[in-house]
């Protein structure tokens, strides 16, 4: 450890009295360990915000049926265009196939035109709901309450409205029980839902909630987006629950044994599966590129070993002559090129958080920092800097100590 210790010392002596040198010796693991760092804290922390993203909308123990399925290819999507629209009637024949669920809502998506007095709002989401709607932990009401499922069935004008709709029909007074206008249509409102903030620059809380009987009145009788929420009784049957909602909807289509189906189902797990399936190889692409710098760094900083080398030959002489064993040597040489290349790891660390972190507040790009990615960068640049001083550190122990002292 002592021996370490003083290596080391005398690497960074070497480092400070040469600071221009030092400086672009390690440039390149700077460069090389600044964008593998700030490249993992963005890939991290895009993938802890799809993932609570999609697990807050869809909900981590519940799954939803569709009309189509995941389109893969040409023929996917030329197979499932004629897919017949999902119907209330599938939705209630789901909900009594099996006990092992316990909610089904019908949900059905558009856009349309709030306004109250002055304040008027364009292309807002309006979601038209069944009455089992309030048993699903993605509707929620910070103020007020939740459409009942009795004004639900009985088609009663109530809405209620997301957080930054809220914000910007009424500023900072109460909406509750005030009449807003939806496509020219009179809704009290009786709720506003907690904020979920933006997804990529684009705002989660631009809603509002009616019942699907007055959706159907807004938008046609026959909604083209409408899907069906489906809870199991319990989380771990999230499997058996989607097999019975399979059989339930296949008898209720009548498809023979052999017709494939013409809807699909999703759970979180599924959309995760996609949303990873599109971007591993993306960010693997990235982080290879962002290493062959490594390479670049460590071929620079064995050649510039070489050249100390050559410039403490007759202080590897001297030391050998003075009884220093060849191990010495290449232990000295090694942890000179050790200490170099990880003080740019750690420089391109820090740099690295800064730069993510940067880009998080100036663009909808989430950054999570983690631990271990601070110890895979300084470790990369330590394995770099053994690697590529090997050879110097074996050519400086092969001199002979008596050439090395004729040497001027």
């Amino acid at each position: 450890m002592h021996q370490f210790i003083e290596a080391a010392g005398i690497a960074l002596g070497a480092i400070w009295a040469n600071k221009l040198r030092s400086f672009l010796t390690v440039l390149g693991n700077i460069v090389a360990v600044t964008s593998i760092i700030a490249v993992v804290s963005l890939v991290q922390g895009m993938n802890e915000y799809v993932t609570t993203a999609i697990v807050s909308n869809v909900g981590a123990d519940t799954f939803t049926i569709q009309r189509t399925p995941v389109i893969r290819t040409a023929e996917d999507e030329e197979r499932i265009r004629n897919n017949p629209r999902l119907t209330i009637q599938e939705a209630q024949a789901v909900r009594k196939a099996s006990d092992n669920i316990s909610a089904v809502a019908a949900q059905a998506d558009a856009s349309g035109r709030l306004q109250y007095r002055e304040q008027s709002m364009d292309g807002v989401a309006i979601h038209g709901v069944s009455r089992d709607y309030v048993y699903f932990s993605t509707f929620t009401a910070e103020q007020g309450r939740l459409i009942s499922p009795v004004e639900v069935d009985t088609l009663r004008p109530v809405t209620v409205l997301g957080w930054d709709t809220a914000d910007r029909l009424f500023g900072p007074a109460s909406p509750l029980d005030k009449v807003i206008s939806i496509n020219d249509h009179p809704f009290t409102v009786v709720g506003v839902s907690e904020k979920k903030g933006s997804a990529f620059g684009q705002s989660q809380d631009e809603f509002a909630i009616i019942s699907l009987g007055q959706f159907r009145k807004l938008f046609g009788a026959r909604p083209f987006g409408l899907q069906l929420i489906v809870k199991p009784r319990t989380p771990d049957l999230v499997k058996p629950a989607m097999d019975d909602a399979t059989v339930a909807m296949r008898l209720e289509r009548r498809l023979r044994p052999k017709d494939p189906d013409n809807f699909g189902m999703f759970t979180s797990d599924t959309l995760l599966g996609l949303y990873h399936t599109a971007t591993n190889g993306i960010f693997a692409v990235l982080i290879g590129v962002v290493a062959l710098s490594l390479v670049v760094g460590g071929i620079v900083i064995m050649n510039i070993m070489l050249m100390v080398v050559s410039e403490r030959t007759r202080e590897i002489g001297l030391r050998k002559a003075l009884g220093a064993r060849r191990r010495d040597i290449i232990w000295q040489i090694l942890t000179e090129s050790v200490t170099l290349s990880t003080f740019g790891g750690i420089v391109g660390t820090g740099i690295g958080f800064v730069l993510a972190l940067a880009i998080s507040k100036v663009s909808p790009l989430p950054a999570s920092v983690q631990p271990w990615s601070v110890a895979i960068g300084i470790g990369i640049t330590a394995i770099v800097g053994l690697f590529f001083g090997l050879y110097p550190a074996m050519r400086a122990a092969k001199l002979d100590p008596i050439e090395a002292l004729r040497r001027e």
